[in-house]
Parts: structure tokens; C-alpha cells; sequence
């Protein structure tokens, strides 16, 4: 009978994913403001109020998604890569690459 209070071993891939994505978010969120106070930063310099912290959001967005997409579509290929190995592997049978004759 199972220990209800053990908890299930795993590969901690849950978390690692849970962390990597809460990265993105937060990479997301920084982009952003930065790019909002250098945009604030140039209006007051130059008397331009609302137009280069405008762009500067948009930019920052702008490069926060590209990075989100550049890194998600990463972490796809690499699973589609995962899966065809499993699957080749899967192919080959048990004892496969074993040294057997």
C-alpha cells in the first residue's frame, strides 16, 4: 500500500519549466519599463513629452515578444527533437546499441 503522505518522485521538470517561463514573464515586464524610462528619459531632455515614451513601450514590447517567441519556438524544436529521438529509439527494440551480434 502507497504512503499517502510520500510525495510522487519526478524529473522536476515541472518546475523547471514553471521557473523558465516565469522568467520570460519577468524578461517581458523589464523590457518594457526599460525601454518606457530611457523614452521618458529622451522626452524630458528634449521637451518631446509624450512621443519617445510611447515608442520607447512599443519597442520594449516590441523586443519582449520577439525574445518570448525566439525562446518558446526553441524549447518546441528541441521537444520535436526529443520526440523523434524517443521515437527512433522506440524503433529500434530493447537490447539495441547493446554490443549484441
Amino acid at each position: 500500500m502507497a504512503d499517502p503522505k510520500r510525495v510522487p518522485e519526478g524529473d522536476g521538470s515541472g518546475l523547471k519549466g514553471t521557473g523558465k517561463y516565469a522568467g520570460l514573464g519577468l524578461q517581458f515586464a523589464l523590457s518594457i519599463i526599460v525601454f518606457l524610462k530611457i523614452g521618458e528619459w529622451v522626452d524630458r531632455r528634449f521637451g518631446t513629452e509624450p512621443i519617445f515614451l510611447t515608442v520607447g513601450v512599443f519597442t520594449g514590447a516590441g523586443a519582449a515578444f520577439y525574445s518570448m517567441y525566439r525562446g518558446l519556438m526553441a524549447d518546441q524544436r528541441k521537444a520535436e527533437q526529443e520526440k523523434e529521438d524517443q521515437k527512433k529509439r522506440d524503433r529500434q527494440g530493447p537490447g539495441a546499441g547493446m554490443g549484441q551480434s
